[in-house]
């Protein structure tokens, strides 16, 4: 956590001062990724440089990549896991579509990740993996090291990792196994020298981890400190690098993923309702991690419950939400399936449940640890019979937080489930987040009824302005009513298989969710109001256009970004479309968004479509569109 911009004259980043025969140069801002075996410890590398540089006042964006088998063969391609960090003193909105430096810890790595290296990037390679056996499970038939093309398009630095792993570790005790697992800290100490980071934070989180393991303890700190202490007598490196801290707003920060941002605003919505939160949920890959967080919240409020399945879990959070608490249930795409009987009961029964679906590559199993934002027609349309349902989807890890909340502000307003989409990328990625105050954020106020509201008796569907029904909390005297799956009799809630009534509920079920008014930002938007091109995105995306909507501005290509965040209802978007000569719709999927748009307003809406599993970069984007207004160009002069 840190507190505000806070500045050293002589030490703008807090890091420690080099030795006179190591110059210093200062970079605005650098992107930095860790590659190895999916037991290399990839990804608390990533994460412990994020938290120092977040602590030092950068701005940070990172990108975990994981591989999607739970165990693949050592040293293979499909084994390797990476973690990128984005550091900046500006700031930022992605983790960079470059890399600055890259941390290869074994062939697969180089093999996967050098391609993402700049020219003239660092490329540090544990020289020591690099042995025949290695060298033919990434499918190398030479060593990559010995080809002078690698070391003439990059700066690269071979280090005997392994050997000097094994020297710094070896009074520590530790088996030989145990030992090479400290490899990942050596090579953070080097990262860290290289790029003026103290180890201040890594050894805190060390020394609370292995508390009871004082070996272990022993070895990592070890690990660490000889990386360091080896990049300044490693002659091939010849200069360090500082990033300024950034300006950031004062205030008091900490680093969020996805996951932790919901997670946070799941409990928010408690604290500003006075009303329990159960979370009812089956773990499932990216989402498992929502329900890992708040099962340590348990003191406020907070109640977790793990399901034997997700039909069983959405169930529960019914249950939840009749007996009048706060409920909310999360999965991805083929939980999200098996939930979707159940969620048509809450829309029968008009009964307020937060679903939060995390997005990841499909169909099927697919690819659980990567990307993709193919679910939105599912979430949409994924249900027997005229069913519609809310959907908020979050722009950034630090956007979860709002769009929770607000999905509760929603579901409790106008008595509907309401669908929360994230995806892998905005889930595993972190950024800082200003911590608010709790006390500017207005409550969420909940009416439940005591008296009779109708000459009849009390009318369990008598809806208000909203058409929204009131929430009576069973038990309540004189407030019992029928509740099920079964078509209601307008008001009464009797079954009812009248076809004139039936086709009135389905109407009135309908503009309720269509005349819902957003609880927050119902589209966010940079650049011009009319212009060239128009840019449509959702979701995880958001970073990647924004950015590169200002660099086409500033290429004279009149270009904005609507970043939608509310997809039902969708925003009122006729007159934009009309004011620009293109509109492109880009998601990670192969045009859904794009289908609602030309529908809804008869739009020639081109796609930008990327199905692999991984981001949008800028550049991609950044060319697509100069493809666009060329061809327009071309076409007009011939």
């Amino acid at each position: 956590m840190a507190t505000g911009p806070q500045s050293d004259p002589d030490n703008p980043n807090g890091s420690p001062k080099a030795k006179p025969n190591k110059p210093v140069r200062q970079l605005t801002n650098v992107a930095v990724r860790f590659a190895g075996d999916s037991g290399d410890g990839m990804q608390l590398a990533g994460s412990q440089f994020t938290d120092t540089s977040a602590l030092l006042g950068n701005d940070v964006s990172t990108f975990p990549d994981y591989p999607a088998e739970i165990r693949a063969p050592a040293g293979t391609l499909a084994g390797v896991s990476g973690f990128q960090v984005h550091f900046s003193a500006e700031e930022i909105y992605t983790p960079g579509d470059e890399v600055d430096a890259l941390v290869a810890m074994n062939p697969a790595a180089l093999r996967v990740n050098l391609a993402a290296v700049r020219d003239g990037g660092i490329v540090i390679v544990n020289e020591d993996a690099f042995g025949p056996v290695d060298l033919k499970k990434a499918g190398y038939t030479d060593n990559p090291l010995d080809d002078p093309a690698l070391s003439s398009r990059y700066r690269l630095i071979k280090v005997p990792i392994s050997k000097l792993n094994k020297a710094a570790t070896s009074d520590a005790g530790l088996t030989v196994k145990e030992a090479e697992r400290c490899k990942n800290m050596f090579a953070l100490g080097l990262v860290y020298w290289l790029y003026g980071r103290g180890l201040e934070t890594t050894l805190k989180y060390l020394h609370k981890k292995f508390a009871k393991k004082p070996n272990i303890l022993q070895a990592n700190e070890a690990a660490i400190k000889s990386g360091h202490a080896y990049g300044e007598t490693l002659e091939l490196f010849h200069e360090q690098y500082q990033v300024p801290k950034a300006k950031l707003a004062p205030g008091t920060y900490r680093k969020v993923t996805g996951n932790d941002a919901i997670a946070l605003g799941i409990v928010t919505a408690s604290k500003i309702s006075g009303k329990k939160v159960i979370y009812c949920s089956y773990p499932i890959t990216p989402a498992s991690d929502i329900l890992h967080s708040l099962s340590h919240l348990k003191q406020h409020n907070v109640i977790t419950f793990q399901a034997e399945d997700e039909i069983a879990a959405i169930g529960a959070a019914i249950g939840v939400s009749f007996g009048g608490e706060l409920a909310v249930t999360g999965s991805s795409g083929p939980g999200i399936a098996l939930k979707s009987e159940a969620i048509g009961l809450a829309v029968m029964v008009e009964l307020p449940v937060v679903v939060i679906s995390v997005q990841r590559g499909g169909p099927s199993t697919g690819l659980p640890t990567k990307t993709e934002q193919a679910d939105l027609l599912q979430i949409m349309y994924g249900r027997n019979g005229e069913c519609p349902v809310p959907v908020i989807a979050a722009a950034s890890p630090s956007d979860c937080f709002n769009a929770a909340i607000e999905a509760f502000r929603i579901a409790t307003r106008y008595m509907t489930p309401v669908f929360v989409l994230s995806d892998g990328y905005i889930a595993n990625s972190a950024e800082p987040w200003m911590i608010p105050d709790v006390s500017t954020i207005d409550p969420l106020v909940i009416d439940h009824p005591t008296q009779i509201n109708d000459d009849r008796g009390f009318m369990p569907y008598k809806r208000n302005a909203d058409l929204s029904r009131p929430w009576a909390i069973p038990g309540t005297p004189a407030l019992e009513h029928r509740i099920g799956g079964l078509e209601k009799q307008d008001e009464t809630g009797n079954v009812s298989y009248d076809p004139a009534n039936h086709e009135h509920m389905v109407k009135l079920r309908a503009d309720k969710v269509a005349g819902i008014k957003p609880a927050g930002e119902p589209l966010l938007w940079t650049g011009p109001e009319r212009g060239d091109v128009l840019i449509i995105g959702w979701g995880g995306t958001h970073g990647a256009l924004k950015v590169a909507t200002m660099k086409l501005n500033e290429q004279g290509i009149k270009t904005a970004h609507a970043h939608l965040r509310y997809l039902n209802p969708l925003p009122q978007l006729g007159d934009l479309l009309r004011n620009f000569r293109h509109v492109v719709v880009a998601e990670l999927n192969s045009g859904q968004l794009r289908m609602l748009i030309r529908a809804r307003w008869l739009v020639d809406a081109k796609g930008l479509n990327k199905v692999r599993g991984q981001p949008f970069t800028i550049a991609e984007v950044v060319r697509a569109i100069q493809g666009i207004v060329a061809a327009e160009e071309t076409a007009q002069s011939a």
